[in-house]
């Protein structure tokens, strides 16, 4: 896999490895795949591994300064304002490692929502505008509505639909969740569309990747 850590000067992002900390006395550089996009304005710091075509917007912070580590899966989409950050020794547990947060392949954290670790969002979640996920296992295709708040170490069920403004901190509440309405997952694909073009789109518009010597270079973008 291709993966890079120093990002090219001028784009206006910050991508660093975690701060010395008692906390995190080891520091450990992002690991970024060269066919993602990390927008201006964006911070990535610690133990992160980004995968293939997913799009970082402005104003996102991916902070494993405390929890670490972060994992975000292919085609994973966060929108303008999303913040991901985690509590120090509190892990989710996928396959055969532990995660502060771990998002799947192809998850949209819509603008200004919150993913707090312990957290693992399976394939295909929709997380909706000002959300807040915090200490939850949120099964593949789930829709999270728009100020909803999921937390308390509740599991949610596949294609579970969280409504607007709910908070659902207990079991019982997120075992009663209906499945999602057709009309919300046709909008969370549609979504998914949409950004999965930006990657390229946006790599594009920005023109060549420049060394951290500031020189233009041929660099191979076809990894993962």
């Amino acid at each position: 896999m291709s993966y890079h850590t120093h990002v090219p000067p001028g784009k206006l992002h910050f991508v660093s490895p975690n701060p010395l900390t008692t906390i995190n006395p080891i520091q450990v550089w992002p690991r970024i795949s060269r066919r993602a996009f990390l927008s201006p304005f964006s911070f990535v710091a610690g133990d992160v591994t980004i995968r293939k075509n997913v799009f970082v917007a402005p104003f996102v912070s991916i902070r494993a300064d405390e929890g670490s580590p972060f994992y975000i899966g292919e085609g994973t989409n966060l929108q303008d304002g999303v913040i991901l950050h985690g509590l120090k020794n509190r892990y989710v547990d996928k396959g055969d490692k532990k995660y502060s947060i771990y998002l799947g392949k192809n998850v949209s954290c819509t603008h200004g929502s919150l993913i707090h670790g312990p957290c693992l969002i399976e394939d295909g979640v929709f997380v909706g505008f000002q959300a807040i996920v915090y200490s939850a296992v949120i099964g593949e295709g789930a829709f999270i509505s728009t100020s909803a708040v999921v937390t308390n170490g509740v599991r949610l069920r596949p294609n579970s639909f969280v409504p607007p403004g709910a908070s659902i901190d207990t079991q019982e509440k997120a075992d009663s969740l209906s499945p999602v309405p057709k009309n919300d997952a046709d909008f969370a694909k549609e979504v998914q569309r949409v950004n999965q073009e930006f990657p390229a789109a946006y790599s594009l518009m920005f023109g060549d990747i420049r060394c951290s010597c500031g020189l233009s270079c041929n660099h191979d973008r076809t990894g993962s």
